[in-house]
C-alpha cells in the first residue's frame, strides 16, 4: 500500500516507538508464515514484535516456534490450555504480556492487511487517539471480505446497535466492533476487562474513556481456515452487548424472566388441576424463590460472594425478603383479580414486574453486602462524610453498572 510507506517514513512516524502486535490464533496454522513476513515488511524500521496468543487444537503453537526461528523481527506464542473469554480472553492475555504498551490488536487470518500496521502507527504519533481502529465502514474502508449480502446485514445491524446504546462512548467510533486496532495500553485498566467472544475493542471502549481516531482498512477475504462466526457467537455477542450497557441489573432481570414464566407456568398448571389461584400463587412463588437465588448465586453475584456473609445467612435473608415480598404481593394481586376482574395470571404478571426493583436493591444492598470488618481491620481508613442518602445512592449506582459474571 502507497500510504503503507508513507508512513513508515512519514513526517510524525515515530519508528523508534515500541510496539507489540498481539495475534490470538484458533487453527491458523496455514496463515502464520505469511502473516509474520507481511508483517515484518511491513514494520520494517520498527521496534516491533509479534505476540501470537493461541488456543489452537492443531499444531499452529508449533508452526509458530518454527516461523520464528527465521524471522527478522522478534516472535513470541502464549498457547492457552483453556481458552477462558474466547478470543477477548486471549486478547487480554496479550495486553498482559506485551512488552510494549502500543499494542496493535490484529487476526491471524489475513483479512486485516499488514500493510496497515503503519498507518496505524502513523495516526497514533499525532498524539490526539489512545485508540486508532481500522474500520471497514469510514471512507475508504471496505467490506468485501465480509462475503455475503447476509453478513454484511448482520454486521451492519450489529453496528448500528452497538452505537445506539453507547451513543456518547462510540460517538467517534464507526466500527466498534472491529477486531484489527491500535490502543495505548497505558491508558487501560486491564484488570477491569472481562471480555467474552470476538468484540474486544468494544469491551475496550464501553469500559474506558478513550479518544478514538479511525483509518479505513479493506477487509480482505480469508485465505485459509474458516469464520468463526457461529449463531452461539451471535448469542454471546447480544450477552455481552446487555452486560456492558445494563450490568447487573440486566442479568438480575433475565432471572427474573426467568423465574416469572416459571411461576406463571406453574401457576396455570395448578389452577388448570383445580388448585385455588392463591394456592396455585403460594407454590409458584417457593418454587420461584429457591431457583432465583440459585441462579442469582452462580451468574450475577458471583463476584461478590467472596466479602459477602456465609452461604446459609444470603439464602435465609433472600428468602426471608422474598417470602415477606410475596405476601405483601400476593394479596394486591388477589385485590386486582377481584377488583379490576383481569386473569389471575396477568395479575401474576404485573405484581412481578414491580417486585423487581426492590428485589435487586436488597440482593445488591444487603444479602450480598460485605461482610463488617473486625476490630482492627483497615486501620487509618477514612470515616466514612456522606450521609446514608448518598452511600445508598452511590451504592445502587455502583450495582447497577458493575458487569455481572457469567
Amino acid at each position: 500500500m502507497e500510504a503503507a510507506r508513507d508512513a513508515r517514513g512519514g513526517q510524525g512516524a515515530d519508528v523508534g516507538t515500541p510496539v507489540t502486535i498481539i495475534v490470538p490464533t484458533f487453527n491458523e496454522r496455514d496463515n502464520v508464515a505469511e502473516l509474520v513476513a507481511r508483517t515484518a515488511v511491513a514494520l520494517e524500521g520498527w521496534d516491533a514484535e509479534i505476540l501470537f496468543v493461541d488456543d489452537s487444537t492443531d499444531d499452529t503453537a508449533a508452526e509458530v516456534e518454527r516461523v520464528a526461528a527465521d524471522s527478522p523481527i522478534p516472535v513470541r506464542v502464549i498457547h492457552r490450555s483453556e481458552n477462558t473469554g474466547g478470543l477477548g480472553g486471549a486478547v487480554v492475555i496479550g495486553l498482559e504480556a506485551a512488552v510494549s504498551d502500543v499494542c496493535i490488536v490484529m487476526d491471524g487470518d489475513l483479512q486485516h492487511p499488514p500493510e496497515l500496521l503503519p498507518v496505524l502507527l502513523a495516526r497514533f504519533t499525532q498524539g490526539d487517539a489512545d485508540v486508532v481502529a481500522a474500520s471497514r465502514y469510514v471512507g475508504g474502508g471496505d467490506t468485501s471480505g465480509l462475503g455475503t449480502a447476509v453478513r454484511f446485514g448482520v454486521s451492519r445491524v450489529a453496528t448500528w446497535l452497538t452505537r445506539a446504546m453507547f451513543p456518547i462512548r462510540l460517538a467517534r467510533s464507526t466500527d466498534p466492533m472491529t477486531g484489527f486496532f491500535l490502543v495505548d495500553r497505558g491508558r487501560l485498566d486491564v484488570s477491569t476487562l472481562q471480555p467474552r467472544g470476538f468484540k474486544i475493542l468494544l469491551e475496550i471502549l464501553a469500559r474506558n474513556d478513550l479518544r478514538i481516531a479511525e483509518v479505513p482498512m479493506e477487509f480482505a477475504e480469508r485465505r485459509h481456515g474458516t469464520s468463526k462466526a457461529s449463531f452461539r457467537q451471535g448469542a454471546m455477542f447480544l450477552e455481552h452487548l446487555a452486560r456492558l450497557r445494563f450490568g447487573k441489573m440486566s442479568l438480575f432481570a433475565l432471572i427474573g424472566v426467568i423465574g416469572a414464566a416459571a411461576n406463571l407456568g406453574i401457576m396455570w398448571a395448578l389452577t388448570a388441576a383445580g388448585v385455588p389461584y392463591i394456592w396455585a400463587a403460594i407454590i409458584g412463588a417457593e418454587v420461584t424463590i429457591i431457583g432465583n437465588f440459585v441462579l442469582q448465586e452462580r451468574f450475577v453475584f458471583a463476584d461478590m460472594r467472596t466479602d459477602a456473609r456465609a452461604l446459609g445467612i444470603r439464602f435465609a435473608s433472600s428468602f426471608a425478603f422474598n417470602n415477606v415480598e410475596a405476601a405483601l404481593r400476593i394479596p394486591v394481586m388477589a385485590l386486582m383479580v377481584e377488583s379490576w376482574h383481569i386473569s389471575s395470571v396477568v395479575a401474576t404478571g404485573l405484581s412481578l414486574i414491580v417486585a423487581f426493583f426492590a428485589r435487586f436493591l436488597f440482593h445488591s444492598l444487603v444479602v450480598y453486602a460485605p461482610r463488617r470488618r473486625r476490630k482492627g481491620e483497615a486501620i487509618g481508613a477514612e470515616p466514612p462524610t456522606d450521609t446514608a442518602a448518598q452511600r445508598v445512592i452511590r451504592a445502587i449506582d455502583v450495582e447497577v453498572m458493575k458487569p455481572g459474571e457469567l
